[in-house]
């Protein structure tokens, strides 16, 4: 039986559809590989995922003891959080809506069979 290690990050900054352009890049990658991969994406969301899989990571050596090198990326996924609804004025009194989207960011590891 595979023991499955935990991360999630909640309402981070990014949008969900953002999220997943760089969360589809490491599914299913080593762990190890995953952050090497992230660490050299020029996208704002990499930044966030890279933290999350480091914590994911981290978590897996000190609580359940298995090696770095042993990890993969079982399931990663990005989901909708709260939308801020922020307005800036227009012309002739009217108003533009401003949608500041968010996510909530898992990741699951799984050790390598």
């Amino acid at each position: 039986m595979a023991t499955d290690i935990r991360a999630v990050l909640a309402n981070c900054g990014v949008s969900a559809q953002k999220a997943r352009l760089v969360i589809d890049l490491v599914r299913g990658k080593p762990a190890v590989e995953a952050l090497t991969t992230l660490r050299f994406t020029n996208k704002i969301a990499a930044y966030h995922v890279r933290r999350l899989l480091a914590s994911a990571v981290a978590n897996a050596e000190e609580n359940f003891g298995v090696s770095r090198d042993n990890l993969v990326v079982y399931k990663i996924t990005a989901d909708e959080a709260p939308t801020r609804k922020w307005r800036k004025f227009g012309a002739r009194g009217r108003f533009k809506p401003l949608l500041r989207r968010s996510s909530h960011i898992t990741v699951v590891l799984r050790e390598k069979e």
